[in-house]
């Protein structure tokens, strides 16, 4: 027969496989560790109802005992200290209600509950009561974890619903002075008895309706508490309308009834079970002197940090400075150099602005003015006039004399006839000679007139108007090519302010070729109207 493996079981939560290759090789202590911490954080605190069976009280003081009903047997161990305190001693066949966390011994490989409470099991209608109420909340889904909200970390205030005479009130005010004084507001209720419930769950409420920022403040955090005590003293936190108000409540809410071995329904209801009411004051706040020493280590920490940090930097500066020449020693450099330019400056101005003045009135001395050159050419108009109309004279006198001399050798009838003839037409010669001279006056004065605005357009402080500059030598003569230059020299810049304003520029580099500008075009010259033609003196055309 061939050997076959069991049937694989589904993946469990710890990563245990079925029988499948891939299934991880663990120890029997590890997995009995395993199991152990598995059944220690699903059930925690349980409280069990059965039979005492086969009770043993050894030398060292436990008590070893099982218990039982018709479906199974569950071991129980009840430590010393516990056994003494409990009240009961257990005995063969005694019905009980075991209280305890459930825990397993691995040296037997079984489950055992470590027995906190013991009590007899004549609370049985309630706890039948109790846990149909819980089933049914449950249902509703009151006691959801999603439902559960966050406790603030440090509240301003806080409310305490309990019996403002008891032991419980004073034990949370003195464990709130001792780790972080609050201001702590008190509702006093009824903690047991008839009415209780009603109270509780009006405190809440109650709470809950106090204004954020009004008079009194609503508290931060609620602590619902109350000391220990039998189930019936504690019933009052098992009503309904007490674990619906505290479902309810918008206020972060944490439970304290009872020792930490008693659980009530609305414990499940508040969002942070506290096993005392002292427990609850330590849960509610901080240690202050905790908060404070972790602020002063964190403070110092991110200070030390600040300082590595600083020092750090200051190494790394250091170390590049050192390759850094001293910035101080550059400049010390360039300023002598600057103060020997400026220097410089200042001494070529001065001679180059006399240079500039003597040559600008060299050149002023050169130049005419306009208005002059005008009344010269009109001089010289009148001047032309005279002569013209001397000639006319002339001409007129020997064109008289020429009529004389033919005359001389005509018969005196033809003659005469000629004579009339030629002194009827002398007027209109008169008058044609006038009005030649008129014209030629008039011709004269008008190109006269365009000469002078041509001889202001052709000026070359025109084209300084117009943003051009005229490059003078240190003679004051005009530079007229590049290759009139040379590479050190120095020039002067005339602009359109005049001589007195000329700017001084040294000249750099040798001339080069450099790229044609395409020059504006340039407006046809106009040229002066021909004169027009003058007739002959004897209207022949000649």
């Amino acid at each position: 027969m061939s050997e076959q493996s069991p049937p694989a079981g589904p993946d469990s939560e710890d990563g245990f496989a079925g029988a499948g290759g891939n299934a991880p090789v663990v120890s029997v202590g590890d997995l009995a560790r395993r199991v152990k911490g598995t059944i220690e954080d699903a059930f925690g605190y349980v409280r069990v109802r059965g039979e005492i069976s086969r009770p043993s009280f050894p030398g060292s003081g436990h008590c070893y005992l099982r218990l039982k009903d018709e479906d199974a047997v569950l071991d129980g161990v009840i430590w010393r200290g516990v056994l003494g305190r409990i009240g009961l001693r257990p005995e063969e066949g005694l019905e009980v209600i075991a209280t305890g966390r459930l825990t397993t011994y691995p040296g037997r490989s079984s489950y055992q509950i470590v027995i906190d409470r013991l009590e007899l099991a004549g609370e049985g209608a309630l706890l039948k009561l109790l846990e149909d109420r819980r089933r049914k909340l449950a249902a509703e889904g009151l006691f959801d974890a999603e439902r559960k909200r966050p406790l603030p970390y440090l509240p301003d205030v806080i409310g305490v619903v309990t019996s403002p005479t008891g032991a419980v009130i004073r034990d949370i005010l003195h464990r709130l002075a001792e780790r972080f004084p609050r201001r702590v507001l008190v509702w006093p209720v009824l903690v047991q008895g008839e009415g209780a419930a009603a109270q509780i769950a009006a405190a809440i409420a109650g709470f809950n309706a106090l204004p954020a920022d009004g008079w009194p403040r609503r508290p931060d955090v609620l602590i619902v508490a109350r000391g220990g005590g039998s189930l019936e003293d504690l019933w009052a936190f098992n009503e309904e309308v007490v674990v619906r108000a505290a479902a309810a409540s918008q206020i972060p809410l944490i439970s304290a009834v009872g020792h930490e071995t008693d659980t009530t329904l609305i414990d499940h209801a508040a969002d942070r079970r506290a096993p005392t009411p002292t427990a609850a004051a330590e849960i509610a706040v901080p240690v202050r002197a905790d908060l404070m020493a972790r602020v002063a280590e964190d403070g110092g920490r991110l200070a030390a940090a600040a300082r590595r940090a600083t020092l750090g930097r200051q190494r790394d500066l250091a170390g590049l400075a050192r390759g850094l020449p001293d910035p101080r020693r550059l400049l010390e450099t360039a300023w002598q150099r600057l103060d020997d330019r400026a220097e410089s400056l200042r001494k070529d101005m001065r001679a180059d602005l006399q240079r500039r003045s003597h040559a600008l009135g060299l050149a002023a001395g050169r130049l005419k003015d306009p208005r002059q050159r005008l009344a010269e050419q009109r001089a010289a108009l009148r001047l032309a006039a005279q002569r013209l109309a001397a000639a006319h004279a002339a001409r007129l006198a020997a064109s008289r004399a020429r009529l004389d001399r033919i005359a001389g050798r005509l018969t005196l009838a033809p003659v005469r006839r000629e004579l009339g003839h030629a002194r009827s037409g002398l007027p209109q010669l008169d008058g044609r000679l006038i009005r030649a001279r008129d014209g030629a006056l008039v011709r004269a004065r008008d190109r006269l007139g365009r000469a002078g605005p041509l001889l202001e357009s052709l000026s070359y402080r025109a084209v300084l108007q117009r943003g051009f500059a005229v490059v003078r030598d240190d003679a004051g003569q005009p530079v007229m090519s590049a290759a009139g230059t040379r590479s050190g020299a120095r020039a002067w810049l005339e602009f359109r302010d005049g001589p007195g304003a000329m700017v001084p520029v040294a000249v750099t580099g040798a001339p080069g070729p450099r790229q044609p500008v395409a020059a504006a075009p340039r407006a046809a010259r106009r040229e002066p109207p021909p004169a027009a033609r003058q007739d002959d003196l004897f209207g022949n055309g000649d």
